[in-house]
């Protein structure tokens, strides 16, 4: 939970942080950034707007803040995905941590830094273009990994990996607009083997 050490002496927040972040992540999770108002992303938190601009800032930073909780909460899987011992065990973690991830019945399904501001007015494009680099960061990661299974010999001289980590990613996210789409766990599956079996896929 977040410190207290920098909250002038008084009294003490009402409502426990983390666990109002986790409720506004939860709400651009189902709604996108846009669809998420202020009135229902305080009701879901609990709180007053005074309370979420003075804890949190305005929508945009709380959306950074979810997106960050985001990250190192569902989508940690991508960071335990890049330690697998071979360049195959990556991609199958990465696509078998997306499957499971965008469908979970207790989660919203779909990715939100998919679909968190896939479209937007001109006040939403600052998030729409930090998705984009969300994005473009885990693609980078898989990028470098892959070119280290080029240099240990795991996959095959003639392989891009810029080109074989754009694929893999592209593919994972195209398992999670299926998952917000309705597609249950198996039928995803199957896509990711279908997909696997032609390994290196270039």
């Amino acid at each position: 939970m977040e410190t207290e050490q920098r909250r002038p002496t008084g009294r003490p927040r009402g409502f426990d942080v983390d666990e109002a972040l986790e409720r506004a992540l939860r709400v651009f999770w189902e709604q996108g950034y846009e669809g998420a108002s202020l009135a229902t992303l305080t009701g879901a938190m609990g709180i007053s707007t005074t309370s979420m601009y003075s804890t949190f800032g305005n929508k945009e930073e709380l959306f950074r803040k979810a997106l960050d909780r985001y990250s190192e909460g569902p989508s940690a899987y991508l960071h335990r995905a890049l330690d697998e011992p071979t360049a195959l065990g990556v991609a199958s973690a990465i696509l078998a941590g997306t499957i499971l991830t965008t469908t979970r019945p207790d989660n919203p399904h779909g990715c939100l830094g998919v679909q968190g501001a896939l479209a937007t007015s001109d006040s939403g494009r600052q998030v729409r273009d930090l998705l984009a680099a969300w994005r473009d960061d885990t693609c980078t990661l898989v990028r470098e990994r892959f070119a280290r299974a080029v240099d240990d010999g795991d996959l095959p001289p003639e392989v891009d990996p810029g080109l074989l980590a754009r694929l893999v990613t592209t593919v994972a996210y195209g398992i999670a607009v299926q998952a917000a789409s309705g597609v249950d766990q198996e039928e995803l599956r199957a896509i990711a083997d279908a997909i696997l079996r032609q390994w290196p896929l270039l």
